[in-house]
């Protein structure tokens, strides 16, 4: 279960403004009021629905999911056709009725808005958000539609889906807007929305030469990275995507659009760096600042197999110590897996170090390894590579020197830029089982504390695999990366971390009731519970700790101080004050608790 792995195959790389609250739909028995449903009296008519159509250009759809063709098909060979376009990222993203994830157990699966404007424009976003406050809707925001807790979906609702609004603009020399004077121009990007991960690179990276920090997935959504806070393979060198942020455009709840930076609305600035996406407004654009370039990036992969629990427990517990001493640093991240079985595997990236360099870092480690054959084997063997940076996202130098590491869009006509690393395939169209995430903090790597957690993720691996993502902890990182994230909405745990653990399980496209591609979810719930006793042997050495909101438990009772700790308050705060009525909602997000489940009844006062 990787979001945003890096290597794969054989090859590797390598003062506030007032805001109106909304129209309320009416009461409930118990004082709440409810937004409106499809059928109710209040529902617009079809002349309203026609007369937001005119407003947006005719871009308002009726929205259709492309699993009808199951329900419906006779022989089955539609159907079958669906799921596969389902392992094509590129296909769910340019459906307005599907995710990228079709659900989670127990949890949500993705159904499709009843409408949906398909925003040209940030005047068009402006026209949907005045349509869902004046008629009491159900709002939802899509970008790329990469939300393991569904919030980029939801049934009875209008849908605003930013995919079209995807402009990239280089900057040599950007000033947020009110900052002239107050900061001085630096290298900067303005990307839309919509926008994915794997354009902003090509653009950034392939044709200007800079690096600006985004996503490792390619087809990750911009937008609801930063507002997530976001990690890329190199956080600890440069921080998160939120910390990269300089300006937003964003339509809030009274539907007036906001330049938001240092110097203009300043909270609602802070808030969009990490305090979520969907719950503050719909953003449109984002200007971040890039970086120059490394010479080169690289990879290091390797598999790792124990002979007995004895001789894994050792790897481990050798294995942090080496971490410890030689990649907490800023130079290194991505995965090492602790799995069942007694295997690591090691995926990991660098840069700002030559082939050489890095396999010099990692050759004391593989000699302890060799040194003891009896107890461990070492399949495939260690691949060290590193590539001219510039190249790193470039998707004709991908295929024809790392042919194993990518994979492309293969529908008609699909643009020969379209490429998704290898190992996130996986992902496209999955139903998950479940997924926790765990800030590890630094203090377990000191000497006397490092058995500790060799131990606890021995004890983890028992149960189900333990990914450590070390890109998304920030300990052991530049001083500026760790300083610029601190000034952002993430919960302040990650400065303090070296790394994230993620456990989490995953199944092929699925969906209930859908007759032969239901899941299995007696298997599911199964794995889940053996996801809960993985991590709860993390938990034991790591108590009270954070968690990553993009990548976190749909179950998580107490969110609030998981996602934002001792944030949460302000976030709170300025959600009020922008958006009083709760029009912005999404699970687990900030305000949330003002609201039912679904997010159609207010339980709670604003």
């Amino acid at each position: 279960m990787n979001r945003r792995r890096f290597l794969s195959g054989s090859a590797a790389i390598l003062v506030l403004p007032s805001v109106s609250p909304p129209v309320r739909a009416g009461s409930t028995a118990a004082g709440g009021f409810s937004r409106v449903r499809p059928g109710q009296k209040r529902w617009p008519s079809p002349a309203r629905w026609d007369r937001l159509r005119r407003d947006v250009g005719g871009r308002l759809l009726a929205v259709h999911s492309p699993l009808s063709a199951c329900r419906n098909a006779t022989d089955g060979s539609s159907c079958d056709q669906v799921f596969r376009e389902l392992k094509n990222p590129y296909y769910l993203g340019d459906q307005v009725g599907l995710m990228q994830t079709a659900g989670w157990v127990d949890a949500w699966t993705s159904e499709p808005s009843v409408y949906a404007v398909a925003a040209e424009t940030t005047g068009d976003v402006v026209k949907a958000v005045d349509f869902a406050r004046e008629n009491a809707l159900r709002l939802v925001v899509k970008g790329g539609g990469h939300s393991y807790l569904g919030t980029s979906c939801a049934p009875d609702s209008l849908l605003i889906w930013t995919r079209r609004i995807n402009a990239i603009t280089v900057h040599d020399a950007f000033v947020a807007q009110g900052c002239r004077g107050r900061q001085p121009p630096q290298p900067a990007v303005t990307i839309g929305a919509g926008a994915i991960w794997g354009q902003a690179y090509n653009e950034v990276t392939t044709t200007g030469g800079r690096y600006v920090q985004g996503g490792g997935c390619l087809t990750v959504g911009v937008a609801g990275l930063v507002q997530g806070g976001g990690f890329g393979s190199f956080s600890k060198q440069f921080g998160t995507a939120a910390a990269s942020l300089l300006e937003a455009e964003i339509v809030t709840a009274d539907g007036k659009v906001r330049i938001a930076n240092a110097c203009t609305n300043a909270d609602l600035f802070w808030a969009l760096k990490g305090g979520g996406g969907g719950s503050f407004g719909v953003v449109t654009r984002l200007t971040l600042k890039t970086h120059d370039l490394p010479l080169s990036f690289g990879g290091v992969r390797a598999a790792v197999h124990a002979s007995s629990d004895a001789a894994f427990r050792r790897l481990i517990d050798r294995f942090v110590a080496f971490y410890a001493d030689a990649l907490l640093n800023p130079h290194w991240g991505e995965i090492v897996v602790v799995r069942p079985g007694n295997r690591l595997d090691i995926q990991m990236v660098f840069q700002g170090l030559d082939r050489r360099q890095a396999a010099a870092v990692w050759q004391p480690l593989f000699d302890w390894i060799g040194g003891s054959p009896r107890d461990f084997t070492v399949q495939p063997a260690p691949l060290i590579l590193a590539i001219p940076a510039r190249n790193a996202w470039n998707p004709a130098y991908l295929r024809e020197h790392l042919p194993a590491l990518v994979r492309s869009d293969d529908r008609p006509g699909a643009s020969p830029d379209n490429i998704f690393w290898s190992a996130n395939r996986a992902e496209a169209g999955h139903f998950l089982f479940g997924f926790e995430s765990l800030w590890l903090p630094v203090s377990l790597l000191q000497a006397n504390r490092q058995a500790l957690l060799a131990e606890a993720l021995f004890a983890a691996s028992r149960h189900w695999p333990v990914e450590l993502h070390f890109q998304k902890g920030l300990a052991g990182g530049a001083e500026a990366a760790v300083s610029a994230t601190g000034e952002t909405a993430t919960n302040p745990d990650v400065s303090d971390a070296f790394v994230l653990a993620i456990i989490a399980g995953e199944g092929p496209p699925a969906y209930p009731g859908l007759r032969g591609h239901e899941p299995d979810l007696a298997a599911a719930r199964r794995q889940a519970h053996q996801i809960d006793l993985a991590m709860n042997a993390l938990k034991r050495v790591a108590p009270h700790r954070g968690s990553y909101v993009a990548e976190s438990n749909f179950f998580e009772q107490d969110w609030r101080t998981s996602y934002w700790g001792p944030h949460y308050p302000r976030l709170l705060a300025i959600k009020k004050q922008y958006d009083p009525g709760g029009l912005f909602f999404v699970h687990h997000g900030v305000g949330s608790e003002a609201w039912s489940a679904d997010g159609f009844t207010r339980v709670a006062g604003p």
